[in-house]
């Protein structure tokens, strides 16, 4: 049986669990967080974690980019320009050309802004950046940010950290049946049976921070989130029983051996 990779950009990885960095009480937790994940792709904001002054503890003596990929992110931006030129300078130091942009419209909501991440990816994808977008759950949007060129769009479940799950799995759904490019659920997550949830309904990738860093034991809540996304695809592939209005005998009416 091959393989079930999954694929953005030019990039390729067996996880389907993304984890963020943000939000431990340490370094070093987050390395033994993310290694009880198996995660291979890992988010850094680049406005909010070192990873460019070696004078300073940097988070890249405990991640190593040669075993993880790095997803430089714009958390903190509240607008186009801020979020581009964020994507550069991390472009500039550490080369990294798959990144994730989230613009952000408010400090209560952390609701995308929309108007200003559609300005960011343009800008972003003229520049060869391949770019993956955090937006709202409106498919509309999702299509859009596809058509100009994003690698995979990255609709929110719930709020960032609230982890309050999938508030609606509908749209959720709507954006996957018609997108082209991965859907990663982004943002909501507030425990496994929330990432298998969203796996179900056939994203093709989970990003969780809170929901990990939050926990009272991270490493045990990491592994439950890599065996909740990988029951959650399986079942995506297996493909679920219709639901029934009334009972349906597993055994047959007929043939009994008292017959």
């Amino acid at each position: 049986m091959s393989k079930d990779i999954f694929k953005v950009g030019t990039h390729t990885f067996t996880s389907r669990l993304i984890v963020g960095s943000g939000k431990y009480c340490d370094f070093a937790t987050t390395r033994d967080a993310t290694d009880a994940a198996e995660a291979e792709l890992i988010t850094v904001a680049i406005r909010r974690v070192n990873i460019t002054d070696p004078g300073k503890e940097n988070l890249l003596d405990y991640i190593d980019p040669e075993k993880y990929t790095i997803l430089p992110n714009t958390a903190g931006c509240f607008n186009a320009e801020d979020a581009v030129r964020t994507l550069r300078l991390g472009r500039e130091a550490g080369g990294w050309n798959l990144v994730k942009l989230e613009v952000l419209g408010d400090t209560q909501t952390l609701y995308p802004n929309v108007v200003e991440t559609i300005k960011a990816a343009e800008v972003l994808v003229a520049e060869d950046f391949q770019v993956m977008v955090y937006t709202n759950d409106d498919p509309i949007v999702a299509t859009r940010l596809e058509e100009i060129g994003c690698v995979a769009v990255m609709p929110l479940g719930n709020p960032i950290g609230s982890g309050r799950g999938l508030a609606n799995p509908f749209n959720i759904r709507v954006i996957k049946e018609r997108a082209n490019v991965p859907v990663v659920v982004d943002a909501g997550i507030g425990t496994a049976s929330d990432a298998a949830k969203a796996m179900e309904l056939g994203a093709d990738a989970v990003l969780i921070n809170t929901a990990i860093a939050e926990a009272k034991d991270e490493c045990m809540m990491a592994r439950a989130m890599r065996d909740a996304v990988r029951a959650g695809r399986q079942a995506h592939l297996a493909g679920r029983m219709p639901k029934r209005a009334f009972a349906s005998a597993s055994s047959p009416s007929e043939g009994y051996i008292w017959d």
